[in-house]
């Protein structure tokens, strides 16, 4: 995960970060891997500063942006960068980390499900009316479709990391591949999901 220079956009590319939300809401394919790549040094830096884990940054990172990917058909202008809307959902994931015994990504496996389609975990909240849950339900569906359509080795990549929670190093070692290029390999793949998903709302 680079580490070059950059904060939160300046006032013209702040309204540029908002034409590309509404381009993703409308299907732009490309829109939030624009967004991904914008912003993706500003998340990781503000969770690797909290927390000092290389590994653990690079997870809650990527859930972050899985997660902003579930929620960008509900996002609206909201007065301040695109950057602080990405931030304050990797603050509520190591909020979650904290308050949980042992770290694990919000995805469950569909391996209990006799129709395979079991649905990313903790989305749904006890008071979200029927509205909300068809449209989460939805886009848990569409998301495990799109990680089916990933590339067998991105797919297993994010089956394991993601889905399976396993570590890093027992990702690298079942991979037989170093820690080097799984890391690679889970950016990629988390950007073509990224891709993947946005055709699915138009």
């Amino acid at each position: 995960m680079g580490l070059h220079a950059g904060t939160f956009a300046r006032p013209d590319e702040e309204t540029g970060s908002w034409d590309l939300v509404r381009a993703a809401q409308n299907g732009d394919s490309t829109a939030f891997g624009t967004l991904y790549d914008r912003y993706v040094d500003v998340v990781y830096r503000y969770v690797y500063f909290r927390l000092g884990d290389r590994e653990l940054a690079e997870d809650i990172t990527s859930e972050t942006f899985l997660r902003a990917l579930r929620r960008i058909t509900s996002v609206s202008y909201q007065g301040r960068d695109v950057g602080a809307w990405f931030v304050t959902i990797a603050r509520n994931i190591m909020f979650d980390h904290v308050k949980s015994s042992r770290y694990k990504l919000e995805v469950v496996t569909d391996e209990v499900s006799e129709s395979g389609a079991a649905p990313f975990a903790g989305q749904t909240a006890a008071g979200d009316g029927p509205e909300q849950e068809a449209l989460t339900s939805a886009t848990r569906e569409a998301l495990l479709k799109c990680i089916a359509a990933l590339g067998d080795d991105q797919r297993e990549c994010v089956v394991l990391r993601f889905v399976q929670g396993l570590s890093l190093t027992e990702t690298a070692r079942i991979m037989k591949r170093n820690e080097g290029a799984i890391k690679a390999l889970q950016h990629r793949a988390v950007r073509k999901l990224a891709q993947l998903l946005a055709p699915t709302w138009r």
